[in-house]
C-alpha cells in the first residue's frame, strides 16, 4: 500500500507552519513541565512546614489539592494576625498561673488539664490569636508550631471526653505535658521578641 502525500495535502504545507506547530508543542510540554515542577515544589514546601497536619488535612479534605489550597490560606490568614508580645507583668501572670495548675495536677489532675487547656487559650489570646473555637486555633497553632499541634489536639480531646470516658492517669499526665510544651513554646516566642528589642 502506498500513501499519497498529495492526496491528503501534506505536499503543499509550508515548512514554516511545522516548525511553528513544533515550537509551540516544545512551548506547551515545558510550560506543563513547570506547572508540575512547581505544585511539587509547593507541595514538597507544605508538607516539610505542617508535618503530620498536612496529610491530616489531606483526610479531612479528600484531596492533596483541596488541602493544600486550605493550609496555603490559613498561612496568609495567620501570617494576617496582628500577634504581640506579652507584657512582662503579662508573662509573669501567665507563668504565676500555669506554675499553680501544675501544682494542683498532683491532688487533682482532671481540674489542672483542664486548666492548663484553659490557660493555653488564654495566651493565644493574649497574644493575638482570635477568640475562637477549638478547631481554628489548633489550625491557627499549626502554621507557627506545625510539630505542637497534634499533641495539642490529643491534650484537648482528653479535656472534653464526655462523662463515663474518663482519662487514665496516664492520658492526664501526657495532655498536661503536651500543653506545657505549647505553653513554653509561646512564651519563648515572646520572650525571644523582648530580648531582641532590648
Amino acid at each position: 500500500m502506498h500513501l499519497d502525500l498529495n492526496s491528503l495535502g501534506l505536499n503543499s504545507i509550508d515548512p514554516k507552519i511545522i516548525i511553528g506547530a513544533v515550537i509551540v508543542l516544545v512551548i506547551a510540554l515545558v510550560a506543563i513541565a513547570l506547572a508540575v515542577h512547581q505544585r511539587r515544589k509547593k507541595t514538597a514546601k507544605l508538607r516539610s512546614h505542617f508535618g503530620s497536619e498536612y496529610d491530616r488535612a489531606v483526610l479531612a479534605h479528600g484531596s492533596r489539592q483541596k488541602a493544600e489550597s486550605q493550609l496555603a490560606e490559613l498561612e496568609t490568614r495567620v501570617k494576617d494576625l496582628k500577634l504581640r508580645d506579652l507584657t512582662i507583668a503579662e508573662h509573669d501572670k501567665f507563668l504565676a498561673e500555669w506554675q499553680a495548675a501544675q501544682a494542683r495536677f498532683v491532688d487533682f489532675p482532671r481540674s489542672a488539664v483542664t486548666e492548663a487547656d484553659e490557660l493555653v487559650a488564654n495566651l493565644m489570646v493574649a497574644r493575638g490569636y482570635p477568640v475562637s473555637n477549638f478547631d481554628r486555633r489548633a489550625a491557627d497553632i499549626s502554621v507557627n508550631h506545625p510539630r505542637l499541634v497534634q499533641n495539642y489536639r490529643f491534650a484537648h480531646a482528653v479535656v472534653v471526653r464526655p462523662a463515663g470516658a474518663d482519662a487514665t492517669t496516664e492520658e492526664l499526665r501526657a495532655a498536661m505535658l503536651h500543653f506545657r510544651t505549647l505553653f513554653d513554646e509561646l512564651l519563648i516566642a515572646q520572650t525571644a521578641g523582648e530580648v531582641r528589642a532590648a
